[in-house]
């Protein structure tokens, strides 16, 4: 499940997800707030993964649909993403392939939350 922060600083979108993820979580969340930051002049994303259970199969497709509309669409819309987890396979996977994103990526430990909002946001 997605859903929103709003606990984060102007020009931030925040989104928290935990549980399983499912189609509906992109297709009702994530993308129309990609859409809301991109018509806003640029994505600056914080994004919390806590108590990752897996995706559905329709979710994955979904998140590839979505990364490949975001690279090719709104490469430049990309400014940065924060992404605090204790996931560990997940946070070393975003740090491997942060050089593959549109923008500036950047993981952070779940203690570190205040520390992502204000990197994500530019301060």
């Amino acid at each position: 499940m997605i859903t929103r922060i709003d606990d984060v600083p102007e020009g931030v979108i925040g989104l928290r997800s935990s549980g399983k993820l499912t189609k509906a979580d992109y297709v009702e969340v994530l993308e129309p707030v990609l859409r809301e930051a991109v018509e806003a002049g640029g994505i600056r994303l914080l994004f919390v993964l806590d108590d990752f259970d897996g995706a559905e199969p329709g979710a994955w497709l979904e998140d590839m649909k979505t990364g490949l509309d975001a690279w090719f669409k709104h490469h430049s819309a990309w400014q940065r993403m924060a992404l605090v987890t204790d996931v560990e396979w997940i946070a070393k996977a975003t740090g491997m392939f942060a050089w593959l994103a549109p923008g500036e990526v950047k993981a952070f430990p779940p203690a570190e939350l205040e520390a992502a909002k204000g990197w994500v946001a530019g301060s």
